[in-house]
């Protein structure tokens, strides 16, 4: 290798509109012929059970935002839930996978904690973060113009990719953060060995997945759920899309509520109160989303448990 070459770790993304025209066309006509351009990796149990979940609760502690940001975040969440809400719909067009949501609002938390202070342009710095996210767990990650222009152009690429040095160098590179999602899958496989199975097991369980992610989700948007630990959040959601569900027993359900409580290592009385304030919650958003969507006809609505929807955008946040 040439000593006078200089070796430089940014990934320098300028193109010119030549080359980001042709990329965008191979990727539409990619999109139309194969119809899933992204491939995923089948569920390996040998990287699940016991000790994969022991190492992520020992490690999810490095994590957390610190007690001085979250007692500020307490006393004046609207702002923050307003970038979580844009940074929601933002991964839902651009058909991110589930993990890039939960990862872009854990690396704008810690962000905002190590430095305590807000950058000029706040969807600059949540657009910054999703970049991230976005390229740790995505194979085709979504590109900064197309942030830019669901911020509706407020700032330039150029600004975006200075936002993501930023917090890379404030974050010192370490990215990966634990997020619930990473739990959810560990406690499902554990869920699913006390369960039935064959294969209306197996599409209860793809449903229950597709119902824990929701709940995850929501409680990301939502900041009394801020400090919450990743396994904890995880375990309640599942908790609460079980008992959503409603096609498991008393007796069942509390077998399976000890077990969530037993691998996430905290107590049952802890889990249970988490899962009872994700279901009022839940119950908050889907009465707000219906008191705010036009109805065509008077209706009664039942003051029932609402069931756990499959989409986040069925919440109103």
């Amino acid at each position: 290798m040439d000593r006078d070459m200089s070796v430089s770790l940014w990934c320098e993304e300028v193109e010119d509109d030549q080359t980001q025209d042709q990329s965008q066309r191979e990727a539409q006509a990619q999109g139309h012929n194969s119809g899933s351009p992204q491939l995923r990796a089948a569920w390996d149990p040998t990287v699940s059970g016991h000790r994969v979940i022991q190492r992520l609760l020992h490690v999810e502690e490095r994590y957390m935002p610190s007690m001085l940001y979250i007692t500020l975040i307490h006393r004046d969440p609207e702002r923050r839930e307003e970038l979580a809400k844009w940074a929601l719909e933002v991964c839902c067009e651009c058909g991110c996978d589930e993990t890039v949501f939960p990862l872009s609002v854990s690396l704008m938390d810690r962000f905002l904690s190590a430095s305590l202070s807000v950058p000029v342009s706040l969807y600059c710095l949540a657009a910054g973060c999703m970049l991230i996210a976005s390229k740790l767990t995505e194979c085709d990650s979504v590109t900064a113009d197309t942030l830019c222009a669901a911020a509706e152009y407020s700032f330039l690429p150029s600004n975006l990719l200075e936002m993501e040095r930023v917090i890379l160098a404030t974050l010192r590179w370490d990215t990966a953060a634990v997020t619930p999602q990473d739990f959810l899958p560990h406690f499902l496989a554990c869920v699913e060995e006390r369960g039935d199975s064959g294969e209306s097991a197996e599409e209860q369980l793809s449903t229950l997945r597709r119902h824990s992610d929701t709940l995850a989700a929501m409680c990301v948007c939502d900041s009394r759920f801020l400090g919450a630990p990743p396994s904890l959040v995880a375990a309640a959601s599942l908790n609460c899309a079980l008992r959503g569900l409603g096609n498991k027993g008393l007796t069942q359900l509390a077998l399976m509520s000890e077990a969530l409580a037993e691998l996430c290592q905290t107590d049952l009385a802890v889990l249970q109160c988490y899962s009872e304030m994700i279901e009022y919650a839940l119950h908050q958003r889907l009465r707000s989303g219906l008191q705010q969507g036009p109805t065509e006809k008077d209706e009664e609505v039942e003051n029932e448990r609402p069931g756990t929807p499959t989409d986040m955008r069925e919440i109103d946040l």
